[in-house]
């Protein structure tokens, strides 16, 4: 992926102690969430993680029922670099290591799967989660037992105290999958492959840990019986060691207790993109959930460490993410019970140096029948889509929302997709399309054409809340001013409420109507520009009703990437200069000093020296092919002297939204 920074060794500092500058550290250079399809034969998977430099984990887990057959099917699947690839452990049984050829290689950039239906069974969805060896983030140690007794001590090199160890017999079937985590102390064991709540072990306590060691009793846990050998699994908690200063934290290891609703609030200061929880105080299974899946407002897709199980789906979230950790939402976990969890960080944090990492539009035409598109070259958040020869809404779908439909040419409240019809799936490189012959999304012979976003940094984030009716902040991971900002009410009508920073913090726009800036007299944004870290509303119901649920996009200019700007018509030929060094694939315009409407320009419909297809989002009308309103400019875009004052009124005011 084409974001800005290199991997390499985290630093304590951002600075060594010679005063040299390190090589910042990324949650994306470190850990992988990777959706694949089995083909039976060896299958290479390229998801950026250096595993042969470094060394890590890999952990995968059929989604679907595998008819591979043997202890392994459908099992969660283990392979390490400690051990070499070959040898594979399963969390849902205990059992040795196995040498079937369920991976062949740690690569430079990924791994290679081998021919070994416990992985790469042919037809079977499987989703990878991969952990690379890295100071304040996840380390592996191995020994083989001496027979001595007592606490028996392992140096570690995690760089901090662990916040999580998972410890298992790999030559012999001994025991189970012992765990510590640091929410129980240093008395409490749980096992990985059992539903039982945390135990408390007899004096002596079962561990110790520091930040360079830890030992394990042989009275509570054995672990070192002689001539056994052993592997270790340990995970950092809020370390810090990421990002650009090599403060930020990206793993954490906690608790949460949840109330008499089943409902808790997780605090953890950044949205997590992956989870895995246990209740500790009652008999469960444990779960894994993940942003790659369906770990969203709206829908759950859970994998469990100790059971051979499909993919768990439904309708309603069982934990769903936000801007600053996670929720237990809809009662669906246990009253008044206290759970565990490792929570991992939401990528990527690097900012992005090329528009094709983070902006693709894909032109298709609807084939009626279940489609997986792919080609759009990165996971993708944010899907606005748009029929081209026939009238239809401008559907908007995300991720984090999970299967909801917003429609910028109404004013209506959020819509759940019908299962199989519409929009079915977020993927690793595209999406699923259902077989819809009814409505507007893959409809059979129908052209289309899907606007894909993904977040990140400087470039564009989404964040979803619940209001108030009071003036608050909230906050977001933009990690910059953001110069558009776009609001809508999920549950109920309301308008598609726009910020922008050249109208200001005391107006609005609205994205579903035409007209031109007006005044919020406060309401909206409080009259408060927003910072790099939240953004204000005040009491309008439009974007902060007291119970109300909203979802706020929002974009910031990245250099080379992307340009929220403005302009003044001119009637005559005017280029807009976005710093681009290619043109501009994606322009959005909008007058803001009289009516307009919000066009809408792509290359994948056409953005050339002749007619140039545009959309509107706030109508339903079909794409426009007979009109040569902009055209290519290398630094940007440029506006034909052809142009009507919707777009180049002499004069007239203009605010844009520019993707290379």
């Amino acid at each position: 992926m084409p974001l800005q920074g290199t991997s390499g060794a985290a630093s304590q500092d951002a600075f060594g102690g010679n005063g040299v500058a390190v090589v910042p550290a990324y949650i994306e250079d470190v850990f992988s969430c990777f959706l694949y399809t089995g083909n039976g034969a060896t299958q290479t998977i390229t998801n950026g993680i250096d595993l042969s430099t470094n060394g890590g984990l890999v952990w995968v887990k059929t989604r679907t029922t595998n008819t591979g057959g043997g202890t392994y099917n459908n099992s969660n699947i283990l392979a390490d670099s400690a051990r070499t690839p070959s040898n594979i452990l399963r969390t849902n049984g205990t059992e040795a290591q196995d040498g079937s050829p369920s991976f062949s290689s740690f690569n430079s950039n990924g791994f290679t799967l081998g021919t070994s239906a416990n992985t790469n069974n042919t037809g079977v969805n499987s989703v990878s989660w991969t952990f690379r060896k890295q100071p304040k983030f996840f380390d592996i140690v191995t020994w083989t037992g001496t027979g001595a007794t007592g606490a028996i001590s392992h140096s570690h090199s995690l760089g901090s105290e662990p916040g999580c160890i998972i410890i298992k017999a790999v030559s012999t079937n001994e025991g189970h999958w012992y765990v510590y985590h640091r929410s129980l102390g240093v008395a409490q064991v749980i096992a990985l492959n059992l539903t039982a709540a945390s135990s408390s072990a007899a004096s002596p306590d079962a561990w110790t840990v520091s930040s360079t060691q830890f030992s394990v009793h042989t009275s509570q846990l054995g672990a070192n019986t002689n001539g056994t050998t052993y592997v270790a699994y340990l995970f950092a908690h809020d370390a810090g060691g990421f990002g650009l200063t090599g403060t930020d934290n990206v793993i954490s290891c906690g608790s949460f207790t949840t109330d008499g609703s089943g409902n808790a609030t997780v605090s953890l200061g950044y949205e997590p993109q992956w989870l895995m929880v246990k209740a500790s105080s009652a008999a469960q299974s444990w779960y894994i959930e993940d942003n790659m899946r369906a770990f969203n407002l709206t829908s759950r897709a859970i994998l469990f460490p100790n059971l051979s199980n499909a993919e768990a789906t439904g309708a309603s979230a069982y934990l769903a993410p936000n801007s600053t950790g996670f929720a237990a939402v809809n009662g669906q976990l246990n009253a008044s019970t206290t759970y565990i969890y490792i929570a991992i960080r939401r990528g990527p944090m690097k900012v992005p140096t090329l528009g094709t990492s983070v902006y693709n539009a894909i032109a298709r035409t609807g084939t009626g029948a279940n489609a997986n598109v792919t080609g759009v070259g990165f996971p993708p958040d944010l899907i606005v889509q748009s029929m081209r020869a026939f009238t239809g809404d401008k559907n908007w779908l995300d991720r984090l929302r999970g299967l909801a439909d917003l429609r910028s040419t109404t004013t209506g409240a959020e819509e759940l997709l019908t299962a199989n019809l519409d929009l079915t799936a977020f993927g690793i490189d595209g999406f699923s399309a259902g077989a819809n012959n009814l409505t507007e999304i893959n409809v059979s012979g129908r052209t289309e054409v899907y606007e894909c976003f993904r977040r990140a940094p400087s470039f564009f984030d989404e964040v979803c809340y619940t209001g108030t009716g009071s003036a608050r902040t909230v906050a977001h991971n933009l990690q910059a001013v953001p110069e558009l900002m776009i609001v809508k009410r999920r549950n109920t009508n309301a308008l598609w409420v726009v910020y922008n920073s050249t109208i200001g913090n005391t107006n609005y726009l609205s994205l579903n109507g035409g007209s031109g800036s007006s005044s919020d007299s406060g309401t909206f944004w409080n009259s408060t520009t927003p910072t790099s870290s939240v953004f204000s509303v005040n009491t309008g119901g439009q974007v902060n009703g007291s119970g109300s649920t909203f979802v706020a996009w929002l974009f910031a200019t990245c250099a080379g990437v992307s340009k929220v700007g403005s302009y003044t018509g001119t009637a005559t030929t005017n280029q807009i200069d976005c710093g681009f060094t290619a043109g501009a694939r994606f322009v959005l315009i909008k007058r803001t000093d009289a009516y307009g409407d919000w066009y809408v320009w792509d290359t994948a419909r056409g953005i050339v020296s002749g007619n140039d297809p545009y959309l509107l989002l706030n109508s339903t009308a079909a794409e426009v092919t007979s009109t040569d309103y902009i055209d290519t400019y290398s630094a940007g875009f440029e506006i034909s002297s052809t142009a009507p004052a919707d777009i180049n009124a002499s004069g007239g005011t203009y605010i844009f939204l520019a993707i290379a």
